[in-house]
């Protein structure tokens, strides 16, 4: 059974301070199998990999964006977190290249073992300055239900944020219903919260042809909405913070946590 999807939902974000200000934006995303690929070229005639057409995925678009095999990119990126990689499934969610044009704010690789379970989650996200960095964070536990995860900031991404930030996601693995949560944190407590919430339809032709009318020129929506997002919180007062240069490494760790000597299930 193919465990690549189309997810078709709704985008949220409340920021609380220093002004309240809220959006809303109907956004559709694929979760794509790396390893079913090459299938999904050849089975659908509206989606390609790595060439044009009405929807397309180019690995490049994701990684350090080389030619480099992007499963090795991600498995070197769990192993750089102290997550030994055992051949399970890597899913991208990810919005496609429309018409050839792409531009993605976030995309999420899930990053399982071979028994199933979530292993470690990679967050790639990517800025309108041309700008890319990721976020590889182990999954405690078994990776069933709701997972918790937490990190700083070391990227700049909005220009009405500080770099002095704390993130904390929540998420569960993707089944019928999609559900990603950020929490943007400073040291006097939340500051926004972002939603994603879709629903898991077949990746089909005539599914991708359903979400083209009916949210037409997606890429420039997205990148529309993130100028007219901005202007509205200029004119709310809210001042633009300084552009610091982008993080050295292209990858940030959280370490896994060690084993505990004598704890069921341990060695």
């Amino acid at each position: 059974m193919s465990e690549s999807a189309l997810y078709a939902g709704l985008v949220t974000h409340h920021r609380v301070r220093p002004r309240d200000h809220r959006l809303a934006y109907r956004i559709y995303s694929l979760l794509l199998d790396l390893d079913e690929l090459d299938a999904l070229d050849r089975r659908l005639r509206l989606f390609s990999v790595d060439r044009f057409n009405l929807f397309s995925f180019h690995s490049r678009d994701r990684g350090d964006g080389s030619v480099r095999d992007l499963r090795a990119q991600v498995e070197d990126a769990m192993r750089g977190a102290g997550v030994e990689p055992d051949g399970g499934k890597i899913l991208l969610l990810t919005m496609p290249r429309l018409l050839g044009s792409a531009f993605n704010p976030l995309s999420v690789f899930y990053c399982r073992r071979k028994s199933g379970e979530l292993a470690a989650v990679l967050w790639e996200v990517d800025n309108t300055f041309g700008e890319r960095h990721a976020y590889m964070i182990p999954v405690e536990g078994d990776g069933r239900g709701e997972i918790v995860q937490s990190c700083g900031k070391n990227f700049y991404v909005s220009p009405f944020m500080n770099m002095a930030l704390d993130y904390r996601f929540r998420l569960r693995a993707p089944d019928d219903l999609l559900s990603l949560v950020i929490e943007v944190s400073d040291p006097s407590g939340l500051l926004l919260t972002a939603r994603y919430q879709a629903r898991r339809e077949a990746l089909s032709d005539f599914n991708l042809l359903r979400r083209f009318f009916a949210t037409p020129l997606l890429t420039l929506r997205v990148l529309g909405g993130i100028h007219w997002e901005a202007l509205k919180l200029w004119r709310k007062g809210i001042r633009l913070r300084p552009k610091p240069s982008p993080p050295k490494d292209r990858v940030t760790f959280v370490r896994a946590a060690p084993p505990v000597p004598g704890k069921p299930g341990m060695d």
